[in-house]
């Protein structure tokens, strides 16, 4: 199944975008009768066959809608500092979404190496990987969040931070996998490339975040995220 991104789906005939219909039709090399699938990101997922295979404005018909298609029996928010070299933020913005994830948002810190973060070619990023993987449901991209706004925006579920210095706490550092739950929400944070600084690990165990630790070794920030998105993953399947 041919799977395409349409926010904003049209029945019973909804013609795709100029970028969908060129892909669709010019790459694919789908033509008039062919089945797809649309969906607009938000749980509906719509099969159809293509009426019109114009490369520019490709038309389908709806033939049947599911809606709530395959929702993720969990909720996880990741807020990961974006990367210096922007092609392995990039390549976790994929994974994850493959992976299985609701929101990721883009963390500033105090060692952030990239401190501008421009979301028009993450946002594509996202969308082909929610097609590629079959998904109904795209994971929401926030704006460049500073560590403070983050740690202080409200969050239904567990709190997690994943750092590498001395535990804070006398419980020490949960391994991540072992210390999730099955249907729980779950938000964890990721830091740079230097790791968050002991005030920002501080102000986040003060504000209710459980130490994490995702094993002994060294992992990079985008590897250490999609490992994280994983383990959560497995813990609900």
């Amino acid at each position: 199944m041919q799977l395409f991104y349409a926010p904003q789906i049209e029945r019973p005939l909804h013609t795709l975008t100029e970028e969908e219909s060129k892909h669709c039709v010019r790459v694919l090399r789908l033509a008039a009768g062919d089945p797809l699938a649309l969906t607009d990101g938000r749980g509906t997922l719509c099969r159809g066959r293509i009426v019109d295979d114009h490369p520019k404005r490709c038309t389908v018909r709806i033939e049947e809608t599911a809606t709530d298609f395959e929702p993720l029996p969990y909720r996880l928010s990741m807020a990961v500092a974006p990367t210096k070299n922007a092609d392995r933020y990039e390549w976790f913005l994929e994974k994850a979404t493959e992976v299985g994830i609701t929101e990721i948002i883009p963390l500033e810190t105090a060692r952030s190496e990239r401190r501008v973060f421009k979301p028009e070619r993450s946002e594509k990023v996202i969308t082909a990987a929610m097609k590629q993987s079959l998904k109904a449901y795209r994971p929401a991209l926030q704006p460049l969040t500073s560590f403070r706004e983050a740690i202080e925006r409200p969050f239904e579920g567990r709190r997690l931070i994943a750092h590498c210095d001395a535990a804070r706490t006398a419980a020490g550092k949960s391994y991540l996998a072992a210390a999730l739950r099955a249907g729980e929400a779950v938000q964890v944070l990721i830091g740079p490339e230097g790791d968050f600084s002991p005030e920002e690990i501080d102000a986040a165990i003060a504000a209710g975040f459980e130490e994490i630790t995702l094993g002994p070794q060294r992992l990079r920030t985008e590897t250490a995220a999609v490992v994280a998105t994983v383990m959560v993953s497995v813990a609900n399947h």
